[in-house]
């Protein structure tokens, strides 16, 4: 027997989006439900998040965890791990965000392979994206994926010992509390 996806439009993916108890991404018409994630996964977020909030402070840049979708027009809506906006517009809308400024993935088995494809090429459609980074959970390895000011993208990637530097909101924090508290 064959299956045939269902293709949704925007509006059908939101209002379904909206009652459900799960959450799904869309992208180019289909939704796809969401995987739990491990314990983990869950504390690298914690940190990243906790390092975020004490560097950005009172700033007009906003950061979110994976409750709040971003949104590139009718392509795809997705909910990054972790996520920073500074863009004043991005204040309208309590659910979804259009401009971010910084996007953080933490990879697993089954995400790793469409974190750095697909996905990211989706995200590299965000005007105002400076910085994707891809966090490892086996292991102590940052991937920072930074637009130049030509367009292009160059990856600097930071191993145990070292300082990883999140030059889109001018951070550094040590690896190593990145990682703090895992099992």
């Amino acid at each position: 027997m064959i299956v045939v996806p269902h293709t949704l439009t925007p509006a059908e993916y939101l209002e379904q989006e909206s009652n459900s108890q799960y959450r799904h991404e869309y992208r180019y018409g289909l939704a796809y439900a969401m995987a739990g994630g491990t314990d983990n996964h869950d504390r690298i977020i914690f940190n990243v998040l906790k390092a975020i909030d004490n560097r950005l402070g009172d700033t007009d840049c906003r950061f979110y965890s994976g409750n709040v979708k971003v949104n590139y027009k009718d392509d795809f809506y997705y909910y990054p791990d972790a996520f920073v906006t500074c863009d004043p517009r991005d204040r309208q809308d309590r659910y979804i965000k259009r401009h971010p400024k910084l996007i953080v993935e933490v990879l697993s088995k089954s995400t790793r392979n469409f974190d750095r494809g697909d996905k990211y090429e989706d995200y590299k459609k965000f005007a105002t994206l400076e910085e994707y980074v891809l966090v490892e959970q086996d292991q102590q390895r940052v991937e920072c994926r930074r637009r130049r000011a030509d367009n292009t993208w160059e990856t600097v990637i930071y191993g145990t010992g070292e300082q990883v530097k999140f030059q889109s909101i001018d951070l550094d924090v040590a690896i190593e509390e990145l990682y703090q508290g895992l099992d």
